[in-house]
């Protein structure tokens, strides 16, 4: 059982499971590729991912998989909170270039689901923010790519200057939109 909710860019989608609590805590059923097909998602995880952010700030992204390796992502965080954002790089598409922004945290279990075509990135907003998410294309370091975190073309407005920002080196040196040529088609998706 899942609930839905609708951003700004129709094709993300914030997804809540239904929790069951009681005096011991809670369960929640956090993936269930039938309920998300009944819902009208299309998404077949093949791999899981983790990371963990020590300090608050940290900012991992923006990043995404040309084709033949592009991964939709569904997010959600296991301790801490995150500021996460999916940028639409599909040409042609309404809503090119502009992004949706949503604070995720692990006292209430929504997830981002983030579709192919769409860069992610996320800002940890607490210590030891913990992040999980499934994706449903494997890693292919040939393919990875990425665009620099705070390009004043994508307007995202973060919660960490660039003075507080925690990056990877990788990260740091990731391109400007402007300078990108999208292997993206919305047609195409």
């Amino acid at each position: 059982m899942i609930e839905l909710e609708e951003t700004a860019i129709p094709d993300v989608k914030i997804i809540r499971p239904k929790r069951f609590g009681d005096a011991r805590g809670y369960f929640s059923e956090t993936y269930n590729k039938q309920a998300l097909a009944e819902a009208g998602i299309e998404f077949d995880a093949i791999q899981d991912n983790e990371s963990l952010s020590a300090s608050p700030g940290t900012i991992r992204g923006l990043h995404f998989q040309k084709p033949d390796a592009a991964q939709a992502k569904l997010v959600r965080v296991l301790s801490g909170s995150i500021f996460d954002v999916a940028i639409d790089l599909r040409r042609g598409s309404p809503s090119y270039g502009r992004h949706v922004g949503v604070t995720l945290n692990a006292d209430d279990g929504r997830q981002f689901l983030v579709p192919k075509g769409f860069a992610h990135g996320f800002c940890t907003l607490a210590p030891d923010t913990r992040v999980f998410y499934k994706v449903d294309a494997y890693y292919s370091a040939e393919l990875d790519a990425g665009l620099i975190w705070n390009d004043p073309d994508l307007a995202i407005e973060w919660p960490v200057t660039s003075a507080e920002v925690t990056l990877s080196e990788k990260d740091a040196r990731l391109p400007r939109f402007s300078d990108f040529d999208s292997p993206f088609d919305y047609s195409a998706s």
